[in-house]
């Protein structure tokens, strides 16, 4: 049986950047109707968005994905530098005071530089290479999570194949058992026309107060009212189409959810249509049988 993919998963990635920060891309895909990818990036990082939907687009086709950047920066003093302007004019500050007090001991640089707005930290002039080369590893640990988020979705896809197959199985052995109750229908019909007849006519034979030919139409019309082999030859064929689709090894959740509510329909056909105890037993155990492959479908890829 080929691997299926579930549309639930989980990876992570992290690592460090050439300026120090470290980082961690974080990856979750639940159940969803289409492919809804939700970034969530440090600010500055935009630039990176269109490239990570690309990459998602190619490997996942449904789901909702969301994934989130981590970033920490490496917490550095700044660089000082000092003022010219500022320095000029505390150096000159100084030394009139010193001036003005005789014997009084030359202040030192230290003291000069640490005068409010002589030094003032050095701005970073915007390295274009070092942040592509950052954009360029982040990318790259995107898209080693995203490897493990698609094998995380086979691994649970191996599992849900195995329970969908138990389900078709179940469900085609309580079709067989429908068709073996569903034999003696007819006759049960006819046993059942012929006794509410005698409560309405009282006693004596019914057949011999109604016209055989009027009876024989009753029981024809009964007989197609309640004729399910139509609905089982249906049920069958969904089975084996729903296997088909299992081991095609492709997207196949739309098509399996689509095929589900056939099985719905016709499960509820073959019920309404019962006409014995024994044969809508087993029809509800095949309704129940068939939502629990529908809730197992919702998962598929």
């Amino acid at each position: 049986m080929s691997i299926l993919a579930s549309m639930t998963g989980f990876a992570r990635d992290s690592g460090t950047l050439p300026d120090g920060s470290s980082f961690v891309w974080e990856l979750r895909s639940v159940n969803g109707r289409g492919l809804d990818l939700r970034l969530r990036l440090p600010p500055g990082l935009d630039a990176l968005e269109a490239g990570l939907r690309e990459a998602v687009g190619q490997r996942v086709k449904r789901g909702n994905i969301s994934a989130t950047l981590t970033l920490k920066r490496e917490d550095r003093a700044p660089r000082l530098t000092p003022d010219p302007v500022a320095l000029e004019s505390a150096i000159a500050l100084v030394l009139a005071v010193s001036a003005r007090l005789p014997g009084a001991p030359v202040p030192s640089a230290e003291a000069v530089l640490s005068l409010p707005g002589v030094l003032r930290a050095e701005e970073q002039v915007p390295d274009e290479a070092a942040e592509a080369a950052r954009r360029a590893a982040l990318a790259t640990s995107f898209a080693v999570a995203l490897d493990g988020l698609v094998a995380s979705r086979a691994r649970e896809g191996g599992q849900l194949a195995k329970i969908l197959d138990t389900l078709l199985e179940e469900i085609a052995t309580l079709r067989d058992a429908a068709a073996v109750e569903a034999r003696d229908q007819p006759v049960a019909q006819r046993a059942r026309l012929l006794e509410n007849l005698a409560n309405l006519l009282g006693e004596g034979d019914a057949r011999a107060r109604v016209p055989e030919e009027r009876l024989a139409q009753e029981v024809a019309m009964l007989a197609q009212r309640s004729d399910v082999r139509e609905e089982l030859d249906r049920l069958g064929a969904h089975v084996t189409e729903a296997r088909t689709l299992l081991a095609s090894g492709k997207a196949i959740g739309r098509k399996l959810e689509f095929l589900t509510q056939e099985f719905v329909r016709e499960a509820n056909t073959l019920c309404s249509k019962s006409a014995s105890i024994p044969l809508t037993r087993v029809g509800l155990e095949l309704k129940a049988a068939i939502e629990r492959l529908r809730e197992q479908a919702a998962n598929v890829e």
